[in-house]
């Protein structure tokens, strides 16, 4: 059994008051007693939450490697060492945009079979969304898998996917955005709430740059997660209403898996999350991969232009090899 540290002042204020009670006057005495016996035993042994976690209260910003007019938040994170190498503005609610979609991911793998059958709901029907709104061209009564769903979820950012998903795994698209703030409170991501499960623009919609941390550290312990952010190219097998299959064909979005950025030298990218909105700016987070295959997390939210997010992802990636 473990005794919380409320608990144990209630069991020496209990103590006190019995000592106080039988008109002892030396109820120091009693409460030092009492610590002797039990204080060093084992029930009184354990882990924090937080004690495999990088953790940052105030800002860290190295002199030189980023300018932060130019942004709203960045971040690095050593996640095997736990420490925070950058930290800017990462506990200011911002608006997340389709990096939401990481926890989109995180809830299916943990609550579905990614093998099942997917029939696509009307609600997540491609002519739904505008034109400028990034989808998969998945159409009412489509037929694939959840994994299928999942690369074009990460890979394509199609915020049709991500609706499709919600709706398989929760039944509604509501009660899948409980479950997704639900799993964020879990994961102590306390200022995190969403409302949808593709970051489309809401008020109420907002995480911060340490939340979605907490949220991918989550999501990289999913191999499978992994494998999908480092896939460059996958062809989904879709069955239509009709009976008919096609196939669709669907890539990452990130500039260096593109190739229109330079690979940083700092680590290697394995891949991550994009997100733009009007009111978000352009976000990005990625899992990177030093040499002796150590990895960190970087994140850049809210850049002015794409060229100023790669410069500044690239500069914070870059800056993993000053601290190894």
């Amino acid at each position: 059994m473990k005794c919380t540290g409320k608990i144990y002042r209630l069991l020496i204020a209990a103590a006190v008051c019995a000592a106080l009670a039988s008109g002892c006057s030396k109820h120091e005495e009693v409460v030092a007693a009492y610590e002797e016996e039990n204080y060093n035993k084992d029930i009184y042994r354990g882990s924090l939450f937080a004690g495999d976690l990088c953790t940052a209260t105030e800002d860290i910003m190295p002199e030189g490697v980023l300018d932060p007019s130019t942004l709203h938040s960045a971040a690095l994170f050593d996640v095997n060492r736990q420490t925070v190498d950058y930290a800017c503005r990462i506990h200011e609610r911002l608006y997340p945009a389709s990096t939401t979609k990481i926890l989109t991911a995180l809830v299916a793998i943990k609550n579905s079979d990614l093998s099942a059958t997917v029939t696509v709901p009307q609600e997540a029907d491609v002519s739904n969304f505008a034109w400028d709104e990034k989808t998969c061209g998945i159409k009412t009564g489509d037929q694939l898998t959840l994994s299928d769903l999942l690369h074009g979820l990460l890979m394509e950012s199609g915020n049709d996917t991500a609706v499709a998903i919600a709706v398989h795994v929760a039944g509604s698209t509501e009660a899948f955005s409980q479950m997704m703030n639900e799993e964020a409170q879990r994961l102590m991501a306390t200022n995190t709430h969403f409302v949808n499960s593709n970051g489309l623009h809401d008020t109420e919609h907002y995480t911060t740059a340490y939340d979605l941390y907490l949220i991918f550290n989550e999501c990289i312990k999913h191999q499978e997660f992994v494998d999908i952010i480092n896939t460059k190219q996958y062809t989904a097998q879709i069955t239509g209403a009709d009976g008919s299959v096609r196939q669709s064909d669907w890539a990452q979005t990130n500039f260096y898996a593109t190739g229109k950025a330079e690979q940083p030298a700092g680590a290697a990218v394995i891949g991550g999350k994009t997100g733009t909105t009007d009111q978000a700016g352009n976000c990005l987070i990625l899992l990177n991969q030093t040499p002796d295959n150590s990895p960190y997390i970087s994140i850049v939210m809210g850049a002015d232009t794409k060229d100023l997010l790669y410069q500044d992802m690239t500069a914070l990636i870059n800056g993993i090899s000053a601290n190894e």
